[in-house]
């Protein structure tokens, strides 16, 4: 009797874990704050990808090894839409994560995603905050040196990364990255808007102040 022949089961890597995106307003904006502005700073960069809050998948065939970072920033691969990232199909795993925290999550965060992206990944910088600052210390990074984290110290009150070219810090009491080459606050689009307009209305009050003055004038001739 011919035997038959199965056809190996095909391997399903979800694209959701159920949990939600993040635990309040604050965390969501902070995450979405800085995967717009790190887009924004390597638009022009083909190889440099830049994400957050996707399933990362790090062994092949097993669905139950992975984990979503907050944000992450990746050199050396297409920039291009994902629906998760499988490390084995990339050329490099993230060389930057920030993993917004709280009491919640902290624990995971200093212990499990650290010794993973340590050992594991290969992740050249991982930096924790909590926006609330319910946790001591509420902001910390690490860099990855012969295989182990060290912490990053703190350089005018910023964290500085050697991965980024940038600096991490407080501005107006919200976590943002400071580009030392132009000595400038990245901003997300919505606030480089906000400030394009406050810009240009008083620029037109200026403006309409002027011509209201060159009507006196004329009027007194």
């Amino acid at each position: 009797m011919q035997k038959k022949i199965h056809a190996a089961p095909t391997i399903v890597y979800p694209e959701s874990d159920g949990e939600p995106m993040a635990e309040t307003d604050q965390h969501r904006k902070l995450m979405m704050d800085f995967i717009l502005m790190l887009e924004g700073h390597y638009k022009y960069d083909k190889d440099v990808y830049v994400s957050g809050n996707i399933l990362m998948y790090y062994v092949e065939g097993n669905p139950k090894k992975c984990l979503s970072p907050d944000v992450f920033v990746t050199f050396g691969v297409e920039k291009k839409l994902r629906r998760t990232f499988l490390i084995w199909e990339e050329a490099n795993t993230p060389d930057f994560v920030l993993e917004v925290a709280s009491p919640k999550t902290v624990s995971k965060d200093i212990g499990e995603k650290k010794e993973l992206y340590a050992s594991v990944l290969s992740v050249k910088e991982y930096y924790i905050y909590d926006p609330l600052g319910q946790i001591i210390p509420s902001f910390v990074g690490y860099r990855l040196i012969d295989g182990e984290y060290q912490e990053i110290a703190a350089v005018n009150d910023r964290l500085p990364s050697e991965t980024l070219g940038l600096e991490l810090g407080e501005y107006k009491g919200m976590l943002r990255l400071y580009d030392p080459n132009r000595s400038e606050w990245l901003q997300p689009p919505q606030e480089r808007v906000d400030a394009a307009e406050e810009r240009a209305e008083i620029a037109e009050k200026k403006l309409a102040h002027a011509l209201a003055e060159i009507e006196r004038l004329r009027a007194q001739t």
